[in-house]
């Protein structure tokens, strides 16, 4: 086959991956992808493994997410030639983890029968994900397990979570592969017993880890404020205004308000303001989280929610700081100074919060905030499991990407946010600036929505869940060591098998 059609499959295969995620989940689509670049590694040597790999995952990722585009260009006013390079560039770095997995595999493959490569591609699919996931920050958006939130594989993510739905479904694709180009006994035989496992899966409900608490009636705000009128002073009033006005008309036990629905620290905002909502709240039953930088030049700022509720105020106030910080947007990398001068756009160095944040007390029940970009991290979410009696019986995500426009980035975070409630089995309410305000049940099901990019208002009624998955127990106290140690056992064993055989 010629080299450009080749080429030109590979960006297929990642195309398929992308497609695969949003605006709905696909899995099969993420099968396809995977077993598109399996055949084409299939016979393929190292060195045109990795251009292949490259390239798929060139056209995954940018396909994934193309709109940071938006951010750059309409909001930060950088030339679009310049934007376009800098999301390609970002996409290029990260799939040379997927490039140097197809090249090892080239490498290794074929010395050991259908078992060990099926063994060694998911090892190195798994492996390449947990390296973009983690190195570097870590920039996992688009993993391939979110396209199975909705499929047979759904069943793996309390115990294995997202990486593992991924590797899981990367080894699907290699034995659809394996059973077109060589439909041998064991492929075969694998075909068949995997068909069966995936007909069956529906009717396995899967078991409950975790066991109800008590009910919860939240109010989530929308406020839709364009992201280039948010920092507007001439229009600052307007914002102001409605957010505390809903904030204020809420009589459920909890309301819950945006990332940075408030954008200005405390000190800066309307004189009494900030006292007003102090008061309000220590006199009622409802309490409320509101998104709204924290600090001072001296201390540091903060990307911060602050819990008010009966009898707090002051110091009472409950506060959480965001923890995985969103590289150039919310803290600089070393060398990148210049390229964030050129953006016109309020970006900066925050600081961190703590890992395991404690919980907010809504009556009997335990919310766990988080902030847009954190959910990406359920291993680090998982850290607030360790102590069963302080862990969260509920999950807050409160969001801004207005930054993206009115794009598919909206649906994309929608399910990373089901996919954690599966690896958790939690709920996880959502209050965002443009969307997806939602609520979602401890099975990843959305039961509360309210339409993305306009203004409103979601009342919902949530169940708090306590107990925790294998996932929240070992991804809370090793990380995803274990899925690490997993994936370099396999590929040693088989790498050191391959080299004695060869």
């Amino acid at each position: 086959m010629p080299a450009p059609v080749v080429g030109l499959l590979a960006l297929g295969a990642g195309g398929l991956q992308a497609l695969s995620l949003a605006p709905e989940p696909r899995g099969v689509l993420q099968v396809l992808g995977a077993a598109l670049l399996a055949a084409l590694v299939a016979q393929a040597a190292p060195r045109r493994a990795f251009v292949l790999g490259a390239l798929a995952g060139v056209a995954w990722l940018a396909g994934t997410f193309w709109w940071l585009f938006i951010s750059m260009h309409r909001y930060g006013n950088l030339p679009a030639w310049l934007s376009a390079g800098a999301v390609l560039a970002l996409a290029a770095a990260l799939s040379l983890y997927l490039a140097g997995a197809m090249a090892l595999f080239a490498r290794w493959r074929g010395r050991g029968g259908f078992g060990h490569d099926l063994l060694l591609w998911s090892a190195l699919w798994l492996l390449a994900e947990l390296a973009r996931a983690q190195l570097l920050t870590g920039f996992p958006w688009g993993a391939a397990g979110y396209a199975h939130v909705d499929g047979p594989l759904a069943l793996l993510a309390p115990w294995l979570g997202v990486h593992g739905m991924g590797a899981a479904g990367a080894a699907l694709g290699f034995v659809l592969a394996r059973l077109v180009l060589q439909p041998r006994q064991p492929a075969r035989a694998a075909a068949l017993g995997l068909t069966a496992a995936l007909a069956l899966a529906p009717a396995l409900r899967g078991p409950d880890f975790t066991r109800a608490t008590g009910g919860l009636a939240v109010t989530l705000l929308q406020g839709n404020v364009p992201q280039d009128e948010k920092f507007d002073f001439s229009r600052l009033p307007q914002t102001l205004d409605w957010h505390v006005r809903a904030l204020f008309a809420s009589t459920a036990d909890l309301v819950v308000a945006p990332e940075t629905a408030i954008p200005l620290l405390p000190a800066q905002l309307p004189q009494g303001l900030w006292q007003g909502l102090e008061a309000h709240f220590s006199r009622r039953t409802t309490s409320a989280l509101v998104g709204v930088p924290l600090g001072d030049a001296d201390s540091g700022y903060s990307n911060s929610v602050v819990g008010f509720g009966p009898g707090r105020a002051g110091a009472d106030l409950y506060r959480y700081d965001k923890h995985h910080l969103v590289p150039f947007g919310e803290f600089i990398p070393w060398g990148f100074r210049w390229f964030v001068d050129m953006m016109r756009m309020p970006l900066g160095d925050f600081s961190r919060g703590p890992l395991a944040a404690p919980s907010f007390a809504v009556g009997t029940e335990r919310v766990g905030p988080n902030i847009c970009y954190e959910d990406l991290f359920g291993e680090e979410l998982a850290t607030r499991f360790v102590d069963a009696a302080q862990a969260p019986t509920v999950l807050a995500n409160v969001s801004n990407i207005g930054w993206f426009g009115e794009t598919v980035a909206v649906d994309q975070h929608l399910q990373i946010s089901r996919l954690r409630t599966l690896e958790l089995q939690r709920p996880m309410v959502r209050a965002t600036n443009t969307g997806a305000t939602v609520a979602i049940d401890h099975r990843g099901r959305v039961t509360h929505r309210l339409a993305p990019h306009v203004r409103g208002v979601l009342e919902a009624q949530v169940q708090g869940r306590e107990g925790t998955t294998p996932f929240a127990w070992w991804a809370g106290r090793f990380g995803l060591l274990p899925l690490w140690a997993l994936g370099l056992a396999v590929v040693a064993s088989t790498g050191f098998r391959s080299r004695h055989r060869g």
